[in-house]
């Protein structure tokens, strides 16, 4: 098969749907080289701080990176957090006008506590209660709206289990993909695990797989099969991708089932690798490619985003050179 950069010129201006729980991510860097003399903790000696987009917010970042357009609907709450991500989307060339601001909940934030780029702590605020009537209610007619105004290529629903993706807002959307034959990606989470029924690309990681299903599942191909049949007879979707981590993807289209183990990388950080992962995947949807592409620029664009430290988004550049360069044979052979 010739996999090379040009597939990834075919994803731009590809217009993408992206729904889900969007976030703001806070890192704060600094040195531990003493513990407390009030408890036996280890002090930070705080060096510096930022904010980076999180959650969908991250996801629309990389389908930028990939030169796609993204449309993020998704909510935040009426708060200094939520204005904070709404003055940040657009700095990125995200459109922040279908961002709903609800007095009703709080913006999550999640703040992690790096020193010598290791990951020491993270909180967590945030309220997982789902969308009000009220918030729900809007929430669609934004949705409507956008299906009447907008040419869809994909939709993306990105589900952190904070209460955007309600059943309501899942169903809304899973109809009208079917009514305007529009493929849909869904990168799920635990409480909403069976609610995607008949979507295109459903991708699990492994470990929500294995908590969501009725028997062990291991991560060799035969047990991953046994899971990706089970799976498919409850849903219906059309291909199933599950992320293994340092072991790569599963992917079964319906034809193949297949692992595309990882290349040799440093690993820094395994955050935002599923974010990058889902994007690059769902843009293959809207390209008549073999399904072993799909496969391939997953693992490439998770791999990747380890080596950052850091939620960070794929770098297009860094992509088409590893294309280019054949990096991605152990992945075929």
């Amino acid at each position: 098969m010739q996999l090379n950069s040009s597939i990834l010129d075919l994803m731009i201006g590809k217009k993408v749907l992206l729904i889900g729980d969007v976030m703001l991510d806070r890192y704060l860097f600094g040195k531990i080289d003493r513990i407390s003399p009030e408890a036996p903790v280890p002090i930070l000696d705080l060096k510096s701080n930022e904010s980076r987009l999180g959650g969908a917010a991250n996801v629309a970042l990389n389908l930028k990176a990939l030169e796609a357009d993204p449309i993020l609907l998704s909510v935040v709450g009426k708060d200094k957090r939520g204005q904070e991500i709404l003055d940040l989307l657009p700095s990125f060339g995200i459109d922040h006008r279908n961002i709903m601001q609800s007095p009703d909940r709080p913006t999550t934030v999640k703040s992690r506590i790096l020193a010598a780029n290791q990951q020491v702590l993270r909180i967590d605020d945030e309220s997982k209660a789902p969308l009000n009537a009220n918030e729900s209610e809007t929430f669609i007619l934004q949705l409507r709206h956008i299906f009447n105004n907008e040419r869809i290529d994909v939709i993306l629903l990105q589900d952190y289990n904070k209460g955007v993706l309600t059943e309501k807002v899942i169903e809304e959307v899973l109809l009208a993909a079917l009514r305007l034959d529009i493929p849909v990606a869904v990168d799920p989470k635990f409480e909403n695990f069976w609610l995607y029924k008949r979507c295109t690309l459903f991708k699990p990681n492994f470990e929500e797989v294995k908590r969501s299903i009725p028997f062990a599942v291991s991560k060799d191909l035969e047990s991953l099969q046994k899971a990706s049949e089970y799976i498919r007879s409850k849903l219906g979707n059309e291909i199933l991708m599950i992320t293994l981590s340092e072991d790569g993807v599963f992917l079964d289209d319906g034809k193949e089932c297949k692992i595309y183990p990882t290349t040799e990388r440093i690993i820094s950080d395994v955050c935002g690798a599923g974010d990058s992962v889902i994007s690059v995947s769902s843009l293959c949807l809207t390209l008549d490619v073999p399904k072993q592409s799909m496969g391939i620029l997953a693992n490439l664009c998770g791999g990747q985003v380890c080596e950052k430290v850091g939620v960070v988004s794929v770098n297009k550049k860094q992509l088409k050179s590893e294309l280019d360069k054949n990096f991605y044979e152990q992945a075929i052979k």
